[in-house]
């Protein structure tokens, strides 16, 4: 008996009309965005024509509700896992425009939360019409590479109006490419929110105009293995004042919330486009080069084929959860679906690789990027720390579903 297999996929078939030519249209521009991608990636540049193309495509404003223009997806507007497949078809064709991609989308979900409605409508403006690209910050590790002299950090005073930031950050993606930034900083001193012990309160969010001659961009330390193009460079601070309008929300919103949870499963995406990008690309050259009937080929065929579903059906399950406003359990579903996506990316890059050989590894295989790109991405987050939070869960233990501490 023959199986047909252009049935479509079960997380498509709840997708709106609207909504399926919106990622019509990614899918237009993400095949330019794939032709570009080597380039960005040796020179290490922000990929400013791809962002420019998704701005000239209408696609820019996805997470700014469409009261103000936007087109109204994300998981404050009950419309999730469209905005989850856009990111994965820019992941696809290049990772390190996935991840720039998200931390402006994601800066609008913030936007949209925690902002007033006057901010709201300065901002949005701006990206609605303007196509101003934006970012959040949040990067002070403390803990040095080898070499390195100091570690990071800022340190924030108020004044009348507002505040004086002076110091550094560090992984500031799309530094050379962003209009605005949220800057995650905490009047206990150096971290931001991720590496700071200070109390919750004492974490600010306030957005940063980044034309602003007190900010500068240290290019010298970006220069990594892999998402070279993401433009994650160190930010400098020099007495930059952020005046008091620009502050978004109450102090420890964003830790007392869990915002961060929000974005968790957002990386999933991410990994999986780069997932897909290996699978297309096996797919083509086995085919190709008539490597069909080998049945090793075909068994590592076979576990991408069962990694991609699997890794879809976690997304729009997590992405339901928060559509229907079962946050809690969208919280804790998100930071499964982080965990196992990540071990089907990196599983399905490496079926793909001993499938289609050394050869895949050699430039102008995508697969040379995509494996660079996606081993370094992976390390966003420490796997081993969001495992153990998943079974502190598990468990009833107090854990912190936001930054994986104890």
């Amino acid at each position: 008996m023959l199986i047909d297999d252009t049935l479509e996929p079960t997380w498509l078939q709840g997708l709106s009309s609207r909504n399926r030519e919106l990622l019509g249209r990614v899918g237009e521009v993400a095949e330019a965005c794939a032709e570009r991608a080597d380039e960005y990636d040796r020179l290490a540049v922000f990929p400013s024509k791809d962002f420019d193309d998704l701005a000239a495509a209408g696609l820019n404003a996805a997470t700014v509700p469409s009261e103000h223009g936007g087109l109204g997806l994300g998981p404050l507007n009950g419309d999730t896992l469209p905005l989850w497949l856009m990111t994965k078809e820019l992941a696809k064709a290049n990772l390190s425009l996935g991840r720039c991609w998200e931390g402006h989308t994601n800066s609008l979900v913030l936007l949209n939360a925690l902002a007033s409605d006057q901010q709201q409508a300065r901002w949005f403006d701006g990206i609605v019409r303007g196509g101003e690209k934006w970012v959040a910050w949040s990067g002070e590790p403390q803990a040095r590479k080898p070499g390195e002299g100091n570690s990071f950090g800022t340190s924030i005073t108020a004044v009348d109006g507002g505040w004086v930031l002076d110091g550094a950050k560090a992984f500031a993606t799309s530094a050379t490419g962003a209009d605005w930034a949220i800057l995650l900083v905490n009047t206990a001193g150096p971290g931001g929110a991720r590496h700071s012990d200070g109390p919750a309160e004492g974490l600010l969010l306030l957005a940063c105009d980044l034309s602003d001659p007190a900010v500068t961009v240290d290019d010298s330390w970006w220069d990594p293995i892999g998402m070279r193009a993401t433009a994650s460079h160190v930010v400098e601070f020099n007495q930059t004042f952020l005046p008091e309008e620009n502050l978004i929300g109450t102090p420890g919103a964003y830790l007392h919330e869990g915002w961060q949870s929000a974005f968790t499963p957002h990386y999933a995406a991410s990994f999986l486009g780069a997932a897909e990008g290996a699978y297309a690309y096996a797919l083509e050259y086995l085919l190709r080069q008539d490597k069909t009937a080998d049945p090793y080929v075909q068994h590592r065929v076979g576990s991408m084929a069962v990694n991609i579903e699997t890794a879809h059906l976690w997304l729009a399950h997590v992405a339901q959860l928060w559509d229907s406003g079962r946050r809690l359990e969208a919280q804790r579903a998100g930071n499964r679906a982080r965990h196992l996506v990540e071990h089907l990316a990196l599983d399905t890059v490496d079926h793909c690789v001993r499938a289609c050989g050394a050869r895949s590894l050699v430039r102008p295989s995508p697969v040379e990027r995509i494996l660079r790109d996606l081993t370094f991405y992976a390390r966003h987050d420490n796997n081993d720390h969001i495992l153990a939070t998943i079974g502190r869960a598990a468990l009833g233990q107090t854990h912190d579903s936001s930054f994986f501490k104890p």
